[in-house]
């Protein structure tokens, strides 16, 4: 094809721009015809059934050799050979996101089989002097092609700016958008007809790519796409919103809504249907709130989500939660806890009795840490029960019980009952009330370890907030092991993160004095710019940080007292503890998350 580049060409520029050494470029060469072949042969078994005939590009067959750099610095990746290619020929890169893509604009432009036909993609509009219509951005593989940019420009009728993007970002996306696109078109018009969809099975399993594109339950179809594609990108929660003449789709992904989707008025409905009919809802009430469970699988794996629908002015709105037992279910060293305060941590969790608790405001982590640690916990030999109100993940190495009012099973009369169960660890999901703390400090006292959670800003009001519920101070004193209020910072993406210097502004919101030096001192930190990989927020992931209070013998004599948050904290300190105020800091300094951040997550914490 004119303009392709043979991998001959691609290895000489590789070898020119000192990303490969002449070695390895010859051993590449030599493997270059058995490797093609099978390059072929696995990309036709996933496009069988298309009816597409597959060419195999030379970065693609280059890639999957997995060629070693020659800076040391990793493999030769298809991104990094495109991104060669782009510099050679004078064009942008793009690493392609789903997010960002306008849905309507892509699937507009091209044909389906033209986009998969030509590997190529439109990804945005562009202002072109003397053109009406503008210019249309679009992402090829072959960026050389003469005759495609002709082609294109004889297709839509407008100028053609050209990026560089790897060919399987382009192919991946046209997959998901082009087949989510054609189940809504397919969902429009099954409704104007007045069908409608239903499955009643109660574990689903999420659908690939070939099997959205072939299924004829287009609405069934879309939700899958939503929850397969929420998964992929690592999202917490999937919000689906209607508005006045359209209906919204947003992920939460690291604490922050991204718009994903805009999806027709007349489906919205239905779409709301399949999800309160997976999740067990009654879909005829529209007028009341409601909460669901749905368990999926996907990848082999079964994955937990909570559903809670509530009224609005244009309609009932869902959020899924999504629990993914590899995020819920970690190895404790990955919760973010500091070398000394991981210690601390397993020595209290070691204890056989005693009341360990949780501290902080919704989305801090704290279900995370809990779980974590009971899985830590769980064994053949030990009876683990936990008592929770909304149960957040169903797994089979605990014992969980669902707090249900109407029944009368609240957290104080499931309390009562599992102690007639012969537990060992018990976690109690939230003390809320004076009954509840009691049952909790009783189950201590008669040798159980006990874990639960209150809503407190730091670690020592926790003391403060149980007298509030009528705990006298020498059973808090007698029974509490431990406390540790939780925090969630961002974390720095790794692959666009850049050292800067705090201002002296940003010293003096944080409290931080330097020595004063001449030249004056500086505090160098790391930041994210912004990337391809992170979707341009700097962020990838998130840490947890800690404020771990144990009772020692001074503070158990403190509370035993009666002294206040102050007092206790004042000991705490003393003994070494750091506070939230501090371990963010630390995380800062370590090159772990940014000053807004520890900004956003500290602002009013004892520092």
């Amino acid at each position: 094809m004119t303009g392709e580049l043979s991998t001959a060409d691609v290895l000489a520029l590789l070898v020119r721009l000192g990303l490969l050494d002449e070695p390895t470029a010859r051993d590449a060469r030599v493997k270059e015809p058995a490797q093609r072949a099978r390059v072929l042969k696995e990309a036709i078994g996933g496009l069988e059934g298309r009816g597409t005939t597959y060419r195999v590009s030379a970065p693609e067959v280059l890639a999957s050799l997995r060629l070693p750099r020659a800076d040391g610095q990793g493999l030769v990746t298809e991104d990094l050979i495109m991104q060669a290619i782009a510099h050679d020929t004078g064009l942008p890169w793009k690493r392609l996101d789903p997010l960002e893509l306008d849905l309507g604009l892509v699937t507009r432009a091209f044909s389906r089989p033209y986009a998969r036909r030509h590997v190529c993609l439109a990804i945005g509009e562009a202002i072109e002097p003397g053109s009406p219509n503008g210019a249309l951005v679009v992402a090829l593989a072959e960026p050389r092609d003469r005759e495609l940019l002709e082609n294109l420009h004889r297709v839509t009728g407008r100028e053609i700016r050209p990026v560089v993007a790897s060919k399987s970002d382009i192919q991946r996306i046209i997959s998901e958008l082009y087949g989510f696109q054609t189940t809504i078109q397919a969902a429009e018009r099954e409704f104007a007809r007045g069908e409608d969809v239903a499955n009643l099975e109660q574990l689903f399993r999420i659908k690939s790519d070939a099997e959205l594109d072939a299924t004829d339950q287009s609405i069934v179809a879309a939700v899958d796409f939503l929850l397969r594609n929420a998964c992929e990108q690592r999202a917490s929660d999937i919000h689906l919103e209607p508005k006045r003449g359209e209906g919204l789709v947003r992920y939460r992904i690291d604490g922050v809504l991204h718009t994903v989707h805009k999806l027709p008025r007349t489906i919205m409905p239905a779409v709301t249907s399949r999800a309160k009919m997976m999740a067990r809802m009654d879909i005829a009430e529209r007028r009341k709130p409601q909460d669901g469970r749905i368990k999926i699988v996907r990848d082999e794996r079964e994955i937990e989500i909570r559903a809670s629908t509530m009224p609005t002015v244009f309609g009932e709105k869902v959020v899924l939660r999504i629990f993914d037992p590899d995020l819920l279910l970690q190895d404790l060293g990955a919760l973010g806890f500091f070398p000394e305060q991981q210690h601390t941590w397993q020595s209290l969790i070691s204890r056989p009795h005693g009341v360990i608790l949780l501290t902080g405001p919704t989305g801090s982590g704290k279900t995370t840490t809990l779980y974590s640690t009971l899985r830590a916990l769980a064994s053949p030999d030990v009876n683990l029960v936990t008592i929770e109100d909304p149960i957040e993940m169903v797994t089979e190495a605990f014992n969980q019980v669902q707090v249900n009012p109407r029944l009368d099973v609240t957290f104080a009369s499931a309390l009562r009952t599992v102690l007639r169960q012969d537990p060992d660890i018990i976690m109690v999901g939230e003390i809320r009330d004076a009954e509840t703390a009691r049952h909790a400090i009783q189950a201590a006292l008669t040798g159980h370890l006990v874990f639960s959670t209150l809503h407190t800003n730091d670690s020592a009001s926790a003391f403060s907030r149980l007298v509030d519920l009528g705990i006298e101070p020498f059973l808090l004193s007698s029974t509490i092991i431990g406390v540790a209020a939780q925090r969630l910072v961002r974390q720095i993406c790794p692959h666009c993160a850049v050292t800067l210097d705090l201002s002296d502004e940003q010293l003096r919101i944080l409290g931080i004095t330097l020595p004063p030096t001449d030249p004056p001192q500086r505090l160098p930190v790391r930041e994210g710019q912004g990337c391809p990989e992170c979707r341009g927020t700097g962020f990838m992931g998130r840490s947890g940080v800690f404020e771990l209070m144990p009772v020692t013998p001074a503070i158990r004599e403190r509370v035993h007292a009666g002294a206040d948050s102050h007092q206790l904290m004042a000991v705490a300190r003393s003994e070494g503890m750091l506070t939230l105020h501090e371990a963010a800091l630390r995380k800062l300094a370590l090159g772990t998350t940014t000053f807004d951040e520890v900004y956003r997550v500290t602002a009013g914490a004892t520092g």
